[in-house]
Parts: C-alpha cells; sequence; structure tokens
C-alpha cells in the first residue's frame, strides 16, 4: 500500500521524500507543506492537480523494475531539483508510489549533486525516512550517473 503524502518526510530543510499524490486532498496537504516543486516519478502525471495551486512539476516516469536507470533519467530529475532549489524559498517533494524506492534512489542522485557524500546521504534519509530502502542496482545507477558527471 502507498504511503500517504501526509507522511512525506524532509529530508533537508527544502527537500521532501514521499509517496504517490491521489487526489486534490493529497496536494493540498503538500501544498499547505509549503512545497512549490514536484519530482514524479511515478506512472500517474499529478501536473494537473499541482497546477491549481502553482506548483511546478517535472514528471520523469521510471519503472519500479529492479533495472539499471539511465543516466539520462537522473540527469533530467537533477537539473530540475537543483533549478527550482536556486530560487529561493522553494521547496521539493521528490516522489514515486510509495516512497520507497525510487524517490530515494533519485534524491540520492539529487543530495550528491549538491556535494553530500553518497553514504552519508543514504544514512540521513534513513533517519528521515525509516522505510528508504537501496537496492543495489539503483545504488549503481546513481553511481554511475555521477561517475558520467564527473568526467565532463
Amino acid at each position: 500500500m502507498p504511503i500517504r503524502p501526509a507522511e512525506l518526510d524532509w529530508v533537508t530543510d527544502r527537500i521532501a521524500v514521499g509517496g504517490m499524490l491521489f487526489d486534490k486532498d493529497d496536494m493540498d496537504r503538500v501544498a499547505a507543506a509549503g512545497v512549490t516543486h514536484i519530482l514524479n516519478l511515478n506512472g500517474f502525471d499529478d501536473t494537473h492537480l499541482a497546477r491549481p495551486h502553482g506548483i511546478v512539476t517535472c514528471w520523469n516516469t521510471v519503472d519500479d523494475d529492479m533495472k539499471p536507470k539511465a543516466p539520462e533519467f537522473f540527469e533530467r530529475g537533477v537539473a530540475f531539483a537543483k533549478s527550482a532549489m536556486r530560487q529561493k524559498g522553494a521547496k521539493l517533494y521528490i516522489h514515486c508510489a510509495a516512497g520507497v524506492n525510487r524517490a530515494p534512489m533519485m534524491t540520492l542522485a539529487v543530495l550528491c549533486s549538491m556535494g553530500w557524500g553518497m553514504l552519508d546521504a543514504m544514512r540521513h534519509m534513513r533517519v528521515c525516512r525509516p522505510c528508504v530502502n537501496f537496492p543495489e542496482v539503483y545504488v549503481k545507477s546513481v553511481l554511475r550517473y555521477l561517475e558520467r558527471r564527473s568526467s565532463r
């Protein structure tokens, strides 16, 4: 069962991780929490729910299939997240269906691109959101993205 957005967890003062937004009430709660940007990795596009709140969205869907993820997937998500973080007062919600695998994977890429060490970011997320999971294939995908990014 997906984790309800009322249970979104802040991993920094401006970046939260959580589960799917099912309806207007869910989006209302996220907006009330101060979220200004949503990076959605789920198969359901929630842009229409965010629009009335003025929340900027990026629908960067990816399957939770335990297969390697392409660096381009991370590039799009990290670019959106970093653009949001450059805006004063912006708050980003990164979500998938349950906020357990895909959203933590993308949040890991975002935090590492902002200078966090990978192990520190993983430990911190586990404290802030104990249900996160870091499947080895997803961690290796993040590492591949970071290596590609640093070789440019």
